[in-house]
Protein backbone atom coordinates (compact mmCIF):
# COMPACT_ATOMS: atom_id res chain seq x y z
CA UNK A 1 0.00 0.00 0.00
CA UNK A 2 2.68 2.48 0.78
CA UNK A 3 4.70 1.55 -2.48
CA UNK A 4 1.09 3.59 -4.69
CA UNK A 5 0.64 5.95 -1.73
CA UNK A 6 1.80 8.75 -3.54
CA UNK A 7 -0.72 7.59 -6.82
CA UNK A 8 -3.43 7.39 -3.94
CA UNK A 9 -2.57 11.07 -3.18
CA UNK A 10 -2.61 12.35 -6.70
CA UNK A 11 -5.54 10.67 -8.04
CA UNK A 12 -7.25 12.50 -4.98
CA UNK A 13 -6.08 15.57 -5.75
CA UNK A 14 -7.34 15.11 -9.35
CA UNK A 15 -10.76 14.80 -7.86
CA UNK A 16 -10.65 17.37 -5.55
CA UNK A 17 -9.82 19.51 -8.59
CA UNK A 18 -12.30 18.26 -10.81
CA UNK A 19 -15.15 18.50 -8.39
CA UNK A 20 -13.84 22.34 -7.70
CA UNK A 21 -13.84 23.18 -11.64
CA UNK A 22 -17.36 21.49 -11.85
CA UNK A 23 -18.74 23.28 -8.89
CA UNK A 24 -17.26 26.51 -8.72
CA UNK A 25 -18.29 28.17 -11.44
CA UNK A 26 -14.82 28.13 -13.01
CA UNK A 27 -15.74 25.98 -15.80
CA UNK A 28 -17.95 28.59 -17.72
CA UNK A 29 -14.58 31.14 -17.73
CA UNK A 30 -12.96 28.01 -20.01
CA UNK A 31 -15.19 28.66 -22.88
CA UNK A 32 -14.03 30.24 -26.62
CA UNK A 33 -16.34 33.35 -26.09
CA UNK A 34 -15.01 33.96 -22.70
CA UNK A 35 -11.33 33.74 -23.59
CA UNK A 36 -11.39 36.13 -26.20
CA UNK A 37 -13.32 39.14 -24.63
CA UNK A 38 -10.53 39.06 -22.15
CA UNK A 39 -7.59 38.87 -25.20
CA UNK A 40 -9.79 41.97 -26.39
CA UNK A 41 -10.40 43.80 -23.82
CA UNK A 42 -6.73 43.85 -22.52
CA UNK A 43 -4.51 42.44 -24.59
CA UNK A 44 -1.39 41.66 -21.01
CA UNK A 45 -4.13 41.14 -18.46
CA UNK A 46 -5.67 38.83 -20.70
CA UNK A 47 -2.60 37.12 -21.83
CA UNK A 48 -2.66 36.50 -17.90
CA UNK A 49 -5.90 35.04 -17.47
CA UNK A 50 -5.49 32.86 -20.34
CA UNK A 51 -2.23 30.97 -19.22
CA UNK A 52 -3.75 30.72 -15.48
CA UNK A 53 -7.02 29.07 -16.90
CA UNK A 54 -4.23 26.86 -19.48
CA UNK A 55 -2.41 25.47 -16.54
CA UNK A 56 -5.88 24.86 -14.53
CA UNK A 57 -7.44 23.38 -17.49
CA UNK A 58 -4.54 21.36 -17.90
CA UNK A 59 -4.74 20.39 -14.64
CA UNK A 60 -8.62 19.40 -14.74
CA UNK A 61 -7.93 17.57 -18.27
CA UNK A 62 -10.06 20.07 -20.05
CA UNK A 63 -8.81 19.47 -23.91
CA UNK A 64 -6.05 22.73 -25.20
CA UNK A 65 -7.51 22.61 -28.10
CA UNK A 66 -10.29 24.81 -26.64
CA UNK A 67 -7.42 27.20 -25.42
CA UNK A 68 -5.86 27.55 -29.18
CA UNK A 69 -9.15 27.90 -30.33
CA UNK A 70 -9.80 31.23 -27.98
CA UNK A 71 -6.36 32.23 -28.74
CA UNK A 72 -6.74 31.89 -32.13
CA UNK A 73 -10.20 33.71 -32.79
CA UNK A 74 -9.18 36.46 -30.58
CA UNK A 75 -5.34 37.09 -31.46
CA UNK A 76 -5.39 35.62 -35.23
CA UNK A 77 -2.60 32.64 -36.50
CA UNK A 78 -0.01 34.41 -35.54
CA UNK A 79 -0.22 35.99 -32.08
CA UNK A 80 -2.64 33.70 -31.07
CA UNK A 81 -0.10 30.49 -32.20
CA UNK A 82 2.35 32.30 -30.21
CA UNK A 83 -0.18 32.83 -27.02
CA UNK A 84 -0.93 29.63 -26.91
CA UNK A 85 2.53 28.49 -27.27
CA UNK A 86 3.87 30.36 -24.32
CA UNK A 87 0.49 28.71 -22.54
CA UNK A 88 1.12 25.29 -23.55
CA UNK A 89 4.67 25.25 -21.97
CA UNK A 90 3.87 27.31 -18.83
CA UNK A 91 1.06 25.18 -18.44
CA UNK A 92 3.53 22.19 -18.43
CA UNK A 93 5.91 23.44 -16.29
CA UNK A 94 3.44 24.22 -13.44
CA UNK A 95 1.48 21.24 -14.05
CA UNK A 96 5.05 18.81 -13.60
CA UNK A 97 6.04 21.23 -10.72
CA UNK A 98 2.53 20.53 -9.02
CA UNK A 99 2.17 16.69 -10.17
CA UNK A 100 6.16 16.08 -9.28
CA UNK A 101 5.45 17.44 -5.36
CA UNK A 102 2.37 15.15 -5.27
CA UNK A 103 3.52 12.01 -7.05
CA UNK A 104 7.08 12.41 -6.80
CA UNK A 105 8.80 9.49 -8.86
CA UNK A 106 5.36 7.20 -8.28
CA UNK A 107 5.46 5.38 -11.87
CA UNK A 108 9.10 3.94 -10.90
CA UNK A 109 7.94 1.87 -8.24
CA UNK A 110 5.19 0.01 -10.32
CA UNK A 111 6.85 -3.38 -10.91
CA UNK A 112 4.70 -3.99 -14.19
CA UNK A 113 7.19 -5.29 -16.89
CA UNK A 114 5.69 -2.97 -19.41
CA UNK A 115 6.25 0.27 -17.29
CA UNK A 116 9.63 -1.14 -16.64
CA UNK A 117 10.44 -0.86 -20.21
CA UNK A 118 8.78 2.37 -21.32
CA UNK A 119 10.65 3.89 -18.53
CA UNK A 120 13.98 2.32 -19.38
CA UNK A 121 13.37 3.73 -23.18
CA UNK A 122 12.40 7.17 -21.64
CA UNK A 123 15.75 6.66 -19.59
CA UNK A 124 17.84 6.19 -22.54
CA UNK A 125 17.01 9.24 -24.92
CA UNK A 126 14.89 11.21 -22.63
CA UNK A 127 14.73 14.65 -24.90
CA UNK A 128 13.98 12.83 -27.88
CA UNK A 129 11.16 10.46 -26.42
CA UNK A 130 9.87 13.44 -24.67
CA UNK A 131 10.01 15.82 -28.20
CA UNK A 132 8.20 12.40 -29.83
CA UNK A 133 5.19 12.08 -27.22
CA UNK A 134 4.57 15.86 -27.58
CA UNK A 135 4.56 15.86 -31.20
CA UNK A 136 2.00 13.01 -31.45
CA UNK A 137 0.21 14.40 -27.55
CA UNK A 138 1.06 17.93 -27.60
CA UNK A 139 0.16 19.18 -23.86
CA UNK A 140 -2.22 16.17 -23.11
CA UNK A 141 -2.97 15.97 -19.19
CA UNK A 142 -2.52 12.21 -18.96
CA UNK A 143 1.10 12.49 -20.90
CA UNK A 144 1.86 15.44 -18.08
CA UNK A 145 0.89 13.47 -15.29
CA UNK A 146 2.71 10.51 -16.29
CA UNK A 147 6.15 12.54 -17.34
CA UNK A 148 6.20 14.14 -14.13
CA UNK A 149 5.76 11.09 -12.35
CA UNK A 150 8.53 9.28 -14.66
CA UNK A 151 11.19 10.47 -12.19
CA UNK A 152 12.73 12.33 -15.75
CA UNK A 153 14.97 14.86 -15.34
CA UNK A 154 12.85 18.69 -15.45
CA UNK A 155 15.69 19.65 -17.96
CA UNK A 156 15.28 17.35 -20.20
CA UNK A 157 11.58 17.35 -19.80
CA UNK A 158 11.57 21.58 -20.17
CA UNK A 159 13.96 21.04 -23.51
CA UNK A 160 11.80 17.99 -25.38
CA UNK A 161 8.44 19.85 -24.57
CA UNK A 162 10.12 23.06 -26.01
CA UNK A 163 10.80 21.41 -28.98
CA UNK A 164 8.40 19.26 -29.44
CA UNK A 165 5.25 21.37 -29.15
CA UNK A 166 5.54 23.51 -32.15
CA UNK A 167 5.04 21.34 -34.81
CA UNK A 168 1.84 20.20 -33.60
CA UNK A 169 0.84 23.56 -32.27
CA UNK A 170 2.07 24.70 -36.36
CA UNK A 171 -0.10 21.90 -37.58
CA UNK A 172 -2.90 22.92 -35.08
CA UNK A 173 -3.22 26.52 -36.16
CA UNK A 174 -3.30 26.18 -39.99
CA UNK A 175 -6.32 23.12 -39.73
CA UNK A 176 -7.89 25.58 -37.30
CA UNK A 177 -7.98 28.39 -40.05
CA UNK A 178 -9.50 26.27 -42.34
CA UNK A 179 -12.51 25.19 -39.50
CA UNK A 180 -12.96 28.82 -38.47
CA UNK A 181 -13.39 30.10 -42.56
CA UNK A 182 -15.39 26.81 -43.17
CA UNK A 183 -17.77 27.56 -40.50
CA UNK A 184 -17.60 31.14 -41.15
CA UNK A 185 -15.60 32.03 -37.29
CA UNK A 186 -14.51 35.52 -36.62
CA UNK A 187 -10.91 35.35 -36.94
CA UNK A 188 -8.92 38.47 -35.93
Amino acid sequence: MLRYGRLLIFAAFLAVLFLIVQFSGIKENFEIGFLRRQFEENALLGMLLFTLLFVLGNLARIPGLIFLGAALLALGQVLGGVAAYVAAVTSCVVTFFVIRFLGGDALRKLRWPWAVRLLERLDRRPVASIILLRIFMMVAPPLNYALAMSGVKFRHYLIGTVLGIPLPLTLLCIAFEYIAKAFNLPVT
